[in-house]
């Protein structure tokens, strides 16, 4: 049996929770290989521009540099950050320490946001996506009790498709749960 026979041999229930579980699955693994792109680019640019920044004779070429390195723009909000307001404002309250380590922690807040984009889908599609599964698995069984309720008697045609479909979408939902939850961690 083909994977379009056993979609349409099921109902709107049934497919509903496929189509879920492809949606949930194609949304994972979009973030998965995108984050991997991006984590492996950020880990190239970042050792590069540490490199840069140490070998700069000022800040105005450190800055020069980076922007020629940071790709994904971690290390140079960084850099920029350092420029102390002086006017008497808020932001220039506290001493020149307390400062620096106000804008350099909110610098770093941006860059950790950027890094940790796409954590809640894996969050939620790995722990939602079991359950999604066990729906399917349920309506699959249910389909199977019926089947046997109409014949009257039991013959392994009545019982074989709807319990092969639940068992498919037990399978669908961990292997849709798994990579998100990997992923994730």
């Amino acid at each position: 049996m083909s994977f379009a026979e056993f979609f349409w041999q099921g109902d709107a229930l049934a497919r509903t929770v496929a189509l879920l579980l492809l949606a949930m699955s194609v949304g994972s693994w979009v973030v998965i290989l995108w984050k991997s792109w991006l984590l492996r680019r950020a880990s190239t640019d970042v050792k590069r521009c540490v490199a840069a920044f140490w070998q700069s004779a000022n800040i105005a070429e450190a800055t020069q540099k980076i922007k020629a390195f940071d790709r994904v723009a971690l290390v140079l909000p960084l850099v920029l950050a350092i420029h102390l307001e002086k006017n008497g404002t808020l932001a220039s309250a506290g001493d020149r320490a307390q400062q620096l380590t106000r804008v350099l922690r909110n610098a770093l807040h941006g860059a950790l946001t950027q890094l940790q984009h796409g954590q809640v889908l894996l969050a939620t599609v790995g722990a939602t996506a079991p359950f999604v599964g066990l729906l399917g698995t349920v309506w699959g069984i249910y389909h199977a009790l019926i089947g046997i309720a109409s014949a009257g008697q039991v013959t392994i045609d009545k019982i074989s498709g709807p319990v092969g479909e639940s068992l498919i979408m037990t399978a669908a939902g961990l292997m849709v749960a798994i990579p998100a939850v990997l992923a994730f961690n």
